[in-house]
């Protein structure tokens, strides 16, 4: 399968961390939700609804600061096995959410759309390497033109 678009890896990152930044803000806000009406219910404590959604959200916010730092990646390999990784992640949870609640139809959808998304850039990237291996760098042309002054 051949893709002659280019699509940087940043912009899967980009998508990846808007998708990350959708779940934790909806985890956040019914966790908040959940913690005052146990409170008002039970008078105080934490129940697991509570803590389930407060770690999920903890979880997103980690995958964000590491979609940050694979942004700051120069090396298109490195970007191809980090690309690999998103899409088999996104996948999985897109197949799992199918399995276990199919009512959540939006959470469906947006995990679907990126795993989807970086699928496309994978190929995307595949090709962009297979074209970076037939040109040369600033530094070997420097090189060469040093080597055709010498003969």
């Amino acid at each position: 399968m051949k893709f002659k678009i280019k699509i940087k890896p940043k912009v899967s990152y980009y998508v990846s961390i808007l998708v990350c930044s959708v779940i934790l803000f909806y985890f956040a806000y019914k966790g908040v939700v959940a913690y005052l009406i146990h409170r008002e219910l039970y008078g105080g404590g934490l129940d697991t609804l509570v803590l389930l959604r407060a770690s999920i959200s903890g979880i997103m916010l980690l995958l964000i600061l590491l979609f940050i730092q694979f942004i700051k990646i120069p090396d298109l390999k490195s970007h191809r096995m980090i690309l690999r990784g998103i899409f088999v992640g996104w996948t999985s949870v897109f197949v799992i959410l199918i399995i276990v609640n199919l009512s959540t139809i939006y959470f469906i959808l947006i995990t679907g759309l990126v795993s989807f998304f970086s699928l496309i850039n994978l190929f995307s990237l595949e090709y962009q390497i297979k074209e970076e291996k037939n040109t040369l760098t600033e530094k070997e042309i420097y090189l060469l033109q040093q080597l055709a002054k010498k003969k």
